[in-house]
């Protein structure tokens, strides 16, 4: 299963009446990611550290690349600094390799390229739109954390009650690595809205001249 590459075709191909922010998405994936390592025994995470494990390939050549980029010698990383290092433009990263797929996504609200879209693999869409509309727990939670939603409020009730399922992601380790996503994403939104106050205290002097 590979949650990154679904939650990339889900917010840039499934969601197409949402805007998704670019910052947003690249943390979202970055904890995706997390999770596919710690799936294919790449990782393992000791409180908020991850530990890195005996590299073998996962087929899949970002996870590869994200599997390389561990940190390996002590104290290792935590997941909110990996979040902020592996997260660093990886959107675009995750747009390109399924450009390069022949899977391209056709959202028009996420313009990292000019270039008319081609629809995302048949294949590849119908495993992401299952897991989505499924209101699979671990999917629908990080897709929350990057900001895309479920269309209808009817949609968002899920066998267990809960609203967007990630109530049902009891796992400590899942916990772990939601809570980190969710203090980055809080901690960008943080970073966007002091620089707003900041440019716009700078256009203030400037009228005053």
């Amino acid at each position: 299963m590979n949650t990154a590459r679904d939650l990339a075709i889900v917010a840039l191909d499934l969601a197409q009446d949402q805007r998704v922010e670019q910052g947003e998405l690249s943390l979202a994936l970055a904890a995706a990611e997390v999770f596919d390592l710690l799936d294919a025994g790449a990782l393992t995470l000791a409180e908020d550290r991850i530990t890195p494990n005996a590299q073998a390939p996962t087929g899949d050549r970002l996870l590869d690349e994200a599997a390389t980029a561990l940190v390996r010698r002590e104290p290792y990383e935590s997941v909110e600094d990996w979040l902020w290092r592996r997260g660093r433009g990886l959107s675009a990263a995750y747009v390109a390799d399924l450009e390069q797929a022949g899977t391209r996504p056709r959202g028009p609200r996420f313009s990292l390229r000019a270039a008319p879209a081609a629809p995302v693999d048949a294949a590849a869409r119908q495993r992401a739109e299952e897991r989505w509309t499924s209101h699979e727990p671990l999917l629908t939670a990080l897709g929350a954390a990057a900001g895309v939603g479920l269309d209808e409020k009817d949609d968002l009730e899920d066998t267990d009650g809960t609203e967007d399922g990630s109530e049902a992601l009891t796992d400590d380790t899942a916990a772990t690595v939601l809570a980190a996503l969710g203090n980055a994403v809080m901690e960008l939104e943080a970073v966007r809205q002091r620089r707003a106050i900041e440019d716009a205290a700078f256009d203030n002097v400037w009228r005053g001249f």
